[in-house]
């Protein structure tokens, strides 16, 4: 069985385990609910779902399927809510989908691909009964909440990530491989923020909409959700423009120092070039040569070429070249 845990709470307090097919008449006061979380679920277990909580098929199928954008739909008087899951896993964000049907008096969460269980969830809300008696909305912030909590982790480990490259950039020039990986992370974070922009729409609306089973005591809770999104997206938007300013960088300073070492050759070329012309002029050996028979002659050329080769390495070194 994919049921992780399915109970039916009182005032703020866990009543009793039901199960799936079970049919809870709850009080019209919102304090009265069944909470059920369920993993990875088979078809057969959705459908038994629908039949007993009168659930949509639309929502059903979506749920099944788990390849939606974050989303809220309105089925009469229940709401379905898709929220999208994420974790990485070495520079690979992967993700996963969490469905969650609400109703007046029900709360299923449906989650696909995702390790982070809602069990620590569900306990931390058991700790605090006057919260959950407030009933599915608070319940629904929660689940949202510890959704959106989870991406500020992978923003984290990113940016350390962007910082020690950032430190290389300078100290030396990024190989082939570090090249590869900036524009791998910059392609996952543009994926992330493309789960993001619809998620923060998604708490907008339960901010703004007035919706089924949402009372307008519990927006304030789902603008701390919206908060918390948009710091992320923040934070992604500047790590792709750090990452994009991290390449170049390395490109400049990579040109910078190419041209330093271009500068260094050209300036010893010219030096040796001295000595080079003068023995070369000399070593054609002609007989009629000014100097060849002059005692002082060697020395004097010797002389002239240390002097010559010294005006130059001075030169160079005052324009900065050597």
């Amino acid at each position: 069985m994919s049921v992780i845990a399915a109970y039916l709470y009182r005032d703020g307090k866990k009543v009793r385990e039901i199960e799936i097919d079970e049919k809870v008449d709850c009080a019209h006061n919102k304090s009265e609910f069944v909470w059920i979380g369920i993993a990875e679920p088979d078809e057969a277990e959705l459908r038994t779902l629908q039949k007993t909580y009168d659930l949509h098929p639309l929502a059903i199928e979506d749920a099944l399927k788990a390849d939606q954008l974050p989303k809220v739909d309105v089925y009469g008087d229940q709401l379905f809510v898709v929220a999208r899951t994420a974790h990485l896993d070495g520079d690979k964000i992967i993700y996963g989908e969490t469905s969650i049907f609400v109703g007046h008096s029900h709360i299923i969460s449906v989650r696909h691909g995702s390790p982070r269980k809602h069990l620590s969830l569900r306990d931390n809300l058991e700790k605090a009964p006057t919260l959950l008696a407030q009933g599915v909305d608070y319940v629904l912030h929660a689940i949202l909440d510890f959704i959106a909590d989870g991406y500020l982790p992978i923003v984290e480990t990113i940016e350390e990530d962007v910082i020690a490259m950032e430190r290389r950039a300078i100290d030396s020039f990024l190989n082939r491989d570090e090249v590869a990986r900036i524009f791998a992370l910059r392609r996952e974070l543009m994926r992330f923020q493309r789960v993001l922009v619809p998620m923060g729409e998604v708490a907008g609306k339960f901010v703004r909409l007035d919706l089924p089973c949402i009372d307008v005591d519990a927006r304030p809770y789902f603008s701390d959700v919206l908060d918390h999104v948009r710091r992320v997206q923040s934070m992604v938007d500047g790590l792709r423009e750090v990452l994009t300013s991290v390449f170049e960088f390395s490109n400049l300073l990579e040109g910078q120092r190419t041209g330093a070492i271009t500068r260094q050759l050209a300036a010893w070329a010219a030096i040796l070039a001295v000595p080079t012309a003068i023995a070369g002029i000399y070593g054609m050996n002609f007989e009629h040569m000014p100097e060849l028979k002059w005692i002082w002659g060697y020395p004097l050329t010797l002389a002239v070429i240390v002097g010559v080769c010294g005006v130059l390495y001075w030169r160079f070194r005052r324009l900065g070249w050597l």
